[in-house]
């Protein structure tokens, strides 16, 4: 996958192109122009993705990581928030502390877990959840690398958290015109498709996620049965993703 394939409004496609240009330059402004030697806080590249389950998050974190030739790890946060007070922090200094050697992405996905709880402050769990967030924020601004955290909950963050992030990219979910573009890339070149009604797909309103799951199953129908991949594959995988 390349920038090519992220469907996405220009605006959007150059922040990530900024993100990747700060990642690449990073050793030459921290280290050699000095920028390190300020201070240690707001050196980590962190970025906030935003947008709804399939507008393509997760894709733009792989080409990213491709782009950079970095690893990605991905870290479900929802497995990472314990219910034990502190032990949260525990799992993201582990894992900020194995990640800080080898200076891949981080992609903290389903950040939903620690910040669906950043609201008042009702009971002490909640002043806790606000730590968890307040160390992972730390902890992201002085990672060397990149670190990426996904929500589909703009609204929840507070401005106060969102000063902190460098980057926030906003994943919007697909218009009629972008869904054809998405449906006229999905396939890869040598699947032989035939008479597929670009316009009447767009009309789907799905996001690019479903997109890509029905034209892969709509592929395996085709090879299946011995044809290009055509209208008749293509709806009869619409229906199972349904």
């Amino acid at each position: 996958e390349t920038w090519d394939d992220i469907v996405l409004p220009e605006q959007q496609k150059q922040i990530l192109r900024e993100v990747s240009l700060h990642v690449r330059n990073r050793l030459k402004v921290y280290e050699k122009w000095g920028f390190a030697h300020k201070s240690s806080r707001g050196l980590g590249i962190s970025t906030l993705f935003v947008g709804e389950s399939g507008t393509g998050k997760t894709m733009a974190s792989e080409v990213l990581a491709k782009e950079l030739q970095l690893d990605l790890y991905r870290i479900d946060l929802s497995q990472v928030v314990n219910k034990y007070i502190g032990e949260t922090e525990k799992n993201l200094k582990r894992l900020f502390d194995a990640a800080e050697d080898g200076g891949a992405i981080l992609l903290f996905d389903e950040a939903d877990a620690l910040f669906g709880k950043r609201s008042d402050v009702k009971d002490s769990h909640d002043r806790y959840a606000n730590i968890e967030v307040s160390y992972l924020l730390q902890r992201m601004e002085a990672y060397r690398g990149l670190a990426i955290l996904t929500t589909n909950m703009k609204k929840a963050l507070d401005t106060a958290f969102l000063r902190r992030i460098r980057f926030i990219v906003q994943f919007p979910f697909p218009d009629a015109a972008q869904r054809a573009e998405i449906w006229r890339r999905i396939f890869p070149p040598d699947t032989p498709v035939e008479d597929l009604d670009i316009g009447k797909l767009a009309r789907l309103n799905i996001a690019g996620g479903n997109i890509r799951n029905i034209a892969l199953n709509a592929a395996f129908l085709s090879a299946d049965a011995g044809e290009p991949v055509r209208m008749e594959h293509v709806l009869r995988a619409t229906r199972s993703e349904y």
